[in-house]
């Protein structure tokens, strides 16, 4: 019997996907500032976005999406072969290229400005990228899963994602997480944070 009721699951990835989207939003917001002229924020902004965006979808978003709805929906239809196989590819795709703008960051903080344009581009690149790919989850994929999947699926879609373990600590919960995200919006500057406006 399909589910006709509101998941948990989806609203913990609604959730998550808010929380990304703020940080990545951030982030562009300052490589746009520095590329008009603006002051640069401390790299440890940057850092720390970084440390968010690489070991949170990594670790504990994206196994939950591949093992509790993809795998599910790839059991109850056939209509979500080539969407799923595109945002298995782009998870894939997007640890690759948070390597990349970690690479960059580290030249334009030892090179200097002339190696900024380089990390500029990436950040840009990765916006992109990443706004795609939740639209594609949000727009394709959790309308299907509404409609097709059991309530059996969703229980088990719902605990596994009510039961995120922190794989910076190895202990159950979010709390290193939680932490990560409230001290970047502590030393992101105003407007987007509640640090200290830039000058």
């Amino acid at each position: 019997m399909k589910n006709p009721v509101s998941s948990n699951a989806v609203r913990i990835i609604h959730e998550e996907h808010q929380c990304l989207a703020a940080v990545i939003k951030a982030m562009r917001h300052f490589a746009r500032l520095i590329a008009e002229g603006g002051k640069a924020p401390d790299l440890k902004v940057f850092r720390a976005m970084l440390l968010y965006i690489s070991e949170y979808p990594e670790k504990i978003h994206h196994p939950k999406e591949d093992a509790y709805l993809f795998v599910p929906l790839r059991r109850r239809t056939a209509e979500a072969g080539d969407a799923i196989a595109k945002l298995e590819a782009q998870h894939a795709q997007g640890e690759r290229m948070v390597r990349e703008l970690e690479h960059a960051l580290t030249r334009y903080e030892l090179l200097g400005a002339g190696a900024f344009q380089a990390f500029h581009e990436l950040v840009e690149r990765y916006a992109g990228f990443y706004f795609e790919h939740m639209k594609l989850e949000e727009e394709v994929i959790l309308p299907l899963a509404r409609r097709v999947l059991t309530k059996e699926d969703w229980a088990e879609a719902d605990k596994a994602f009510a039961a995120n373990r922190d794989p910076l600590s190895g202990v159950a919960g979010m709390d290193d997480f939680d932490r990560l995200f409230r001290l970047i919006v502590t030393i992101t500057p105003a407007p987007l944070g509640v640090g200290a406006a830039i000058e």
